[in-house]
């Protein structure tokens, strides 16, 4: 892969080039694009688009506009912060930390303009978007909003489309250990510090321990543990894969995630991390998506005296 560039988008000719990208990476119809011109009336008033780029090819973006934060008791400039409407990679390019400069490049953006915040949403089953979001970035979660965009088509078509709502606290000591974190690791060649073992061992509880089904497809359990402090809520690695070999259970893994999500947010707890972790017995000849198992980090925040 050649030299990967990230830079704004300004011009009404650069951001036209989204829209096919756009249908690339969500499969999604002509209506469901947000179009150039919305794009330029964004930009124009105060919104950051942000393009990745392979020789003068765009192949990956993220758009960031100004909003407010739903705490009416507040001034409004303490209300600020910016939504990160969209971001997205070409499926050719993804998996090579692309998504990830998107992000810091916005982090930089928001910074010098003065945020403080940036929230977004996403699937809580996409292991890749989890992995990035909670465990690279450092994002934390306490909002689950039931099929939020209402039915959408593409790789959204037929399941309710619920997701979290993560907000990215941008110059808080835990953000900045993250990326330092990253830097670290990607210097030294290490690999994630965070595991699965060492969580258990700090008395980390799974509460919902998935096994196999006869096809090699985790399935949910139908009891879960009372969340304790901290807690671990395991999710497919590959969902997208597990839509397509299975919809029922895709589905089955929706409504159970949904009501353990909500209930362990209702009694405060926060995702605070997330970690993949290769499963025993696993073997190099399997899938990612079969060696690997995914789980969020559910913590209780500090009580302030």
């Amino acid at each position: 892969m050649s030299k990967i560039t990230i830079q704004p988008i300004y011009d009404l000719d650069k951001m036209a080039e989204v829209e096919p990208v756009e249908q690339a990476i969500w499969g999604i119809a002509d209506i469901e694009v947000t179009c150039t011109h919305t794009l330029h009336a964004l930009v124009e008033n105060g919104g950051s688009l942000i393009g990745a780029y392979d020789e003068g090819k765009l192949i990956g973006f993220v758009l960031g506009i100004p909003a407010f934060t739903k705490e009416q008791h507040l001034p409004l400039p303490e209300r600020l912060k910016m939504y990160s409407y969209m971001a997205g990679v070409l499926p050719a390019y993804q998996g090579h930390g692309i998504g990830y400069r998107l992000k810091l490049a916005q982090r930089e953006e928001a910074l010098r303009q003065g945020y403080r915040l940036i929230t977004w949403t996403y699937d809580p089953l996409e292991s890749r978007n989890a992995h990035l979001n909670i465990g690279k970035l450092g994002a934390t979660c306490r909002t689950y909003h039931r099929h939020f965009h209402g039915d959408l088509g593409g790789i959204n078509a037929g399941l309710p489309t619920d997701r979290f709502n993560v907000d990215w606290w941008l110059d808080s000591e835990a953000v900045k250990e993250k990326i330092a974190e990253e830097k670290r690791s990607l210097r030294l060649g290490s690999g994630q510090a965070l595991s699965l073992q060492t969580l258990i061992t700090q008395g980390a509880v799974i509460l919902n321990p998935a096994i196999e089904n006869a096809a090699g497809l985790l399935v949910p359990p139908e009891a879960v543990a009372h969340p304790n402090v901290p807690s671990l809520v395991e999710i497919p690695t590959n969902f997208r894969a597990l839509k397509a070999q299975d919809f029922a259970l895709a589905e089955t893994w929706r409504l159970h995630t949904r009501a353990l999500f909500e209930t362990a947010f209702n009694q405060g707890f926060v995702v605070t991390d997330f970690v993949m972790d290769e499963a025993e017995n696993a073997c190099p000849e399997q899938s990612r998506s079969s060696r690997f198992r995914s789980y969020y980090l559910l913590t209780k925040p500090k009580i302030e005296d």
